[in-house]
């Protein structure tokens, strides 16, 4: 899974920098076009288009009956029967598809939700950086020797705060100045490990978590490379705000956009793409 997401995360930054400066919705707009362009084209490809026409002839079929023996209850019960058959059919004629749309749908908003779902930090801002330990990385009752590594540009509020009951180191990070900054701390004089954090009001990659090599874990934050496995460091933490994509003057979760915009664009195009859906 490293390896998928060191290919995308690029992909990714290349495809989307040019928006980077512009409103969040505007991006939106052109990616969910773009998936909805790649879903119908996977749909038709792995689908059987002529028993989905089929399939709907006979559900529109249905409805017609209903409507036309509106006052025959056993032809509406017939017709609902049949509608209800041909339904199940359609979404066994569907499953083949969805499993190919579905595992590289899982991948795209991935990387998306480190493009849209944070805001960077601002100058003034101060923020968390945590650092939890593999339990065998430190004894019950010690306090682990830890270190951190500030570039120009961030600051700290202190030393860091040991959590014993779950086994995690705190700072409090300042940001002072824009820009694009690797932070470094090592605990019981381990190998040094770095986070990145960014200080920008651009649309760009945040990772508010550096995790473990594990496949669920870099399924979920691939916005950074894994930990080095064998250290003492399990996640580092930056507390990133949530962002709001504005939409209409109202403010939401970008994933609703982009599910809806994706589905009106399908819609759309299925009839220039010529397929059955």
């Amino acid at each position: 899974m490293s390896y998928v997401n060191a290919a995308l995360r690029p992909l990714f930054d290349l495809l989307l920098a040019p928006f980077a400066g512009v409103p969040p919705i505007v991006s939106l707009l052109l990616v969910s076009l773009v998936t909805s362009i790649f879903m119908l084209w996977v749909f038709k490809r792995t689908s059987n288009q002529a028993a989905l026409s089929d399939v709907k002839r006979h559900i529109h079929a249905g409805l017609f009956e209903i409507r036309l023996f509106n006052d025959d209850l056993r032809a509406i019960l017939r017709a609902q029967n049949e509608i209800l058959r041909t339904n199940l059919t359609y979404l066994k004629l569907s499953l083949v598809p969805m499993l190919w749309i579905l595992p590289p749908l899982v991948l795209v908003i991935a990387q998306l939700q480190f493009h849209y779902g944070y805001e960077g930090l601002r100058p003034g801002d101060t923020t968390l950086r945590e650092v939890d330990l593999k339990p065998e990385a430190y004894e019950p009752g010690v306090r682990p020797r830890a270190s951190l590594e500030l570039p120009e540009g961030l600051g700290t509020d202190g030393s860091e705060v040991w959590i014993p009951a779950e086994g995690q180191l705190a700072w409090r990070l300042a940001a002072e100045a824009d820009g694009d900054y690797e932070i470094a701390v090592a605990v019981n004089e381990s190998d040094a490990v770095t986070k990145s954090v960014r200080v920008t009001d651009r649309t760009v990659r945040l990772s508010p978590e550096r995790v473990d090599p594990g496949f669920f874990s870099q399924l979920i934050y691939p916005a950074e490379p894994p930990l080095p496995a064998g250290g003492p460091i399990q996640a580092i933490h930056v507390a990133y705000p949530d962002r709001s994509v504005s939409v209409l003057g109202f403010g939401l979760q970008w994933m609703i956009p982009f599910f809806v915009l994706s589905i009106a664009f399908a819609f759309a195009l299925r009839g220039w793409m010529k397929v059955t859906i």
